[in-house]
């Protein structure tokens, strides 16, 4: 499995930006566990405070991967141009959150990129970057459970 993981605004803070929120783990010990539990996939990572970057990236991407897991952070609330270029490319896109967006302000219950993505993980912290990995492996393997 070849994946890549897209980070948007902030998260570069990980570790340091309210923990009681986002957890007290920095990105790359995150990336170096994930790497240790897929020990046979290949997972690339980007990072950008840009929405012009994330787009970019996104679009380079476009067939070079079995999936991305994109956490968009706040763009995710915010961004047609996002979730227009999720649309317009072909790699399985898996959209994340630390937090359960959910239970948090009322402007974070949108998101413009969930209805282009293949499916939204929200409010298991970083467990959820492994979820994300693990549901585009199985898909890379053709072990993808049907849906009902």
């Amino acid at each position: 499995m070849k994946a890549l993981i897209i980070n948007g605004p902030n998260l570069n803070l990980l570790g340091k930006r309210e923990p009681g929120i986002y957890g007290d783990t920095s990105f790359d010990q995150i990336l170096q566990a994930l790497k240790d539990c897929f020990p046979s996939a290949t997972i690339d990572y980007f990072q950008s405070n840009i929405e012009g970057e994330l787009i970019d990236r996104l679009q380079e991407a476009d067939g070079k991967y079995d999936g991305i897991v994109l956490n968009a952070g706040a763009y995710t609330h915010t961004s047609v141009a996002l979730g227009d270029t999720i649309r317009a490319i072909t790699t399985d896109v898996i959209e994340v959150h630390l937090s359960n967006v959910f239970a948090r302000e009322e402007f974070r219950h949108n998101s413009f990129i969930a209805p282009h993505c293949i499916g939204s993980i929200s409010g298991f912290g970083a467990e959820g970057y492994r979820l994300a990995l693990d549901v585009l492996k199985n898909k890379s393997e053709n072990r993808f459970f049907p849906r009902r």
